[in-house]
């Protein structure tokens, strides 16, 4: 494990200040703000260590360094909706959810959001940051075109087209390649969403087969648990009233309004957060009335703050098909978890082709554990659940704590030694090397 992604809360702030949960601070020498492509170049320029920061919601150091960070928040916040060819360019440093309201607005989508709406486009898509459903991918797979301002202030558009045998490793980039200023995004037909909460799915349906079919019932479904019991507390379920990504075997169909049970869990009475003990009020509209896809596909509502910002996260995916066993794994785990556990997510994500997303090549089960803000106890049982999924090749999230070594972490990922490659080609010098990334060009990946 690299030094630097240990679990840490700080109460002072550098320059750049800290992550919105404040874990972790920034080692940075500057931050920069700039306005404009001109005023972005010129700081690239007048640095020799540079890197994009996002909406600050990384618990890893990935958008680190110790030289200059540099917010795109004030760049202007451009937005232009191809509607025949189905895209939209929007600025890096926009949040989903603005651009999800943008859209619906044209009567557009996007074909997933993750849990917080509050995110940047940029910066999400470069750690491969992802929703949930059985067929839907990450956000990074949306992806058909980047601009990308490299160390010497050249502006570079890259497509699939331009860069076929570089544009897979490029997109899920960790911010090692250069500045992403903006992206071109896949787009779809607008869509309404019903969203209900589910309590109590038995035990007895969480080997695989069943899990196959509670998760793959709706378009997007979240299991969230506390590792206390033998089942699983919540499912949230996300079903799209076109009946796209429900499964042959769903109990949901079409418009039809959402049943009281499904698969023995109960149809929760009232609005409910993740954490039962949070206001619901901050949570998207659980009522079963169909909404607009970015009021019902996020966990949380874009207006709120998504958090008291009392924790600490990390997230591992494995194979789909090993989840029921990775959950057995863990649940002997549940008493040592316990002190330091707010909750755990469990979500699915399908396989996709670029080269560092957590998905690459595997549809993958995501375990995401929300920790509270005791960094001396999560680092004590961390080791624990990573020995648990061992067994299972877990990819640690970019943006997470994690301590697997990053050899091991480089190991499973095929195109490990050819993003090391692409990295070289684009940032010779190292300019965008990051607080994650290692000295050698050749072992770019974090670690």
């Amino acid at each position: 494990m690299a030094e630097t992604n240990e679990p840490t809360t700080h109460d002072g702030r550098g320059v750049a200040g800290t992550n919105w949960s404040r874990t972790y601070a920034y080692r940075a020498r500057g931050l920069a703000e700039p306005t404009s492509l001109d005023e972005l170049r010129r700081v690239v320029a007048g640095t020799d260590r540079v890197r994009a920061l996002g909406t600050q919601h990384s618990f890893s150091p990935i958008a680190d360094t110790d030289g200059t960070l540099v917010s795109l928040g004030r760049m202007p916040a451009e937005v232009d909706i191809d509607a025949e060819a189905r895209t939209v360019r929007v600025a890096a440093g926009m949040r989903y959810g603005d651009l999800a309201g943008h859209l619906d607005r044209a009567g557009l989508a996007l074909g997933a959001m993750a849990s917080l709406p509050h995110i940047s486009v940029a910066g999400s898509v470069a750690t491969a940051t992802h929703g949930s459903g059985v067929t839907n991918r990450c956000l990074a797979a949306a992806v058909v075109g980047l601009e990308l301002l490299d160390a010497d202030g050249h502006l570079h558009t890259i497509t699939r087209q331009s860069h076929p045998d570089e544009f897979d490793g490029m997109v899920v980039g960790l911010g090692s390649l250069g500045v992403v200023t903006a992206l071109t995004l896949a787009v779809e037909p607008a869509y309404a969403v019903r969203q209900a909460v589910y309590l109590d799915l038995p035990g007895d349906r969480l080997d695989q087969e069943s899990l196959e079919t509670v998760l793959g019932c709706a378009y997007s479904v979240s299991l969230f648990t506390r590792w206390q019991t033998d089942g699983v507390d919540q499912v949230w379920i996300k079903h799209r009233t076109d009946g796209v990504g429900a499964g042959s075997g769903s109990p949901l169909h079409g418009d039809d309004a959402l049943p009281v049970e499904i698969l023995g869990a109960r149809r929760s009475a009232a609005p409910i957060h993740p954490l039962p003990a949070m206001p619901a009020a901050h949570c998207t509209d659980q009522s079963g009335e169909p909404g607009p896809f970015h009021e019902r596909l996020p966990h949380f509502r874009l207006e709120f703050t998504p958090s008291s910002g009392d924790e600490i996260q990390s997230e591992y995916l494995i194979p789909r098909e090993h989840l029921s066993a990775a959950m057995a794994a863990l649940r002997p785990l549940g008493h040592l978890m316990d002190p330091v556990l707010h909750v755990s997510e469990v979500r699915t994500v399908a396989a996709d082709d670029l080269w560092l997303s957590m998905a690459q090549g595997r549809d993958s089960a995501a375990l995401h554990f929300t920790w509270t803000q005791d960094a001396a106890g999560v680092a004590a049982v961390l080791p624990r659940v990573e020995e648990a999924l061992a067994p299972f090749a877990p990819r640690p999230h970019w943006g997470k704590v994690f301590g697997i070594e990053g050899d091991v972490v480089r190991g499973r990922y095929p195109r490990a030694d050819d993003f090391a490659a692409l990295a070289g080609r684009w940032d010779p010098r190292g300019v965008f090397a990051g607080a994650m990334v290692e000295g050698e060009r050749a072992a770019v990946i974090p670690g």
